[in-house]
C-alpha cells in the first residue's frame, strides 16, 4: 500500500522560503512519477512541479526559477524547495504519486496520479 506523508508547510512573509518534504512508504519513488499539486481557496487544484519516471522535471510557468523539485535518494523523499514566495502561492500543497505508464494525460493532469498525501498548508503574507 503506497502512502505519502507531506511536511514542511507553514506561514512565511512574502519573499521568504519554505521546503516541503513528502515521504513515500510502501514502494520506491523510482517506481512512480511524482508531483506536487496545490489548491487555493475557491480555485481548482493545479500541478506545481513533477518528476517523471525517466527523471524529466516539469514546472508550471508561475513557479519556474523559484521552486525546485528533487528526490532524496537515501530517504525515499520528494522535496519541493520554494523561494521568493508571494501571496499567490498561498494554498494547500499535496504530494502525489502515479504509475509511470500513465493514462494518456500529461504530468500536470491530476488523474495521472493514484496516490495522494493529506496536504500541507502554505500561507504567504504580504
Amino acid at each position: 500500500q503506497v502512502r505519502l506523508m507531506e511536511s514542511g508547510g507553514g506561514s512565511v512573509q512574502a519573499g521568504g522560503s519554505l521546503k516541503l518534504s513528502c515521504v513515500l512508504s510502501g514502494g520506491s519513488y523510482k517506481s512512480y512519477k511524482m508531483a506536487y499539486f496545490r489548491q487555493a481557496p475557491g480555485k481548482e487544484r493545479e500541478a506545481v512541479a513533477g518528476i517523471l519516471g525517466d527523471g524529466t522535471i516539469n514546472y508550471v510557468d508561475s513557479v519556474k526559477g523559484r521552486f525546485t523539485i528533487s528526490h532524496d535518494n537515501g530517504a525515499n523523499t520528494l522535496s519541493l524547495e520554494m523561494n521568493s514566495l508571494n501571496s499567490e502561492d498561498t494554498a494547500m500543497f499535496y504530494c502525489a504519486a502515479g504509475a509511470p505508464w500513465g493514462f494518456g494525460g500529461t504530468w500536470a493532469d491530476s488523474y495521472e496520479y493514484s496516490w495522494w498525501g493529506q496536504g500541507t498548508q502554505v500561507t504567504v503574507s504580504s
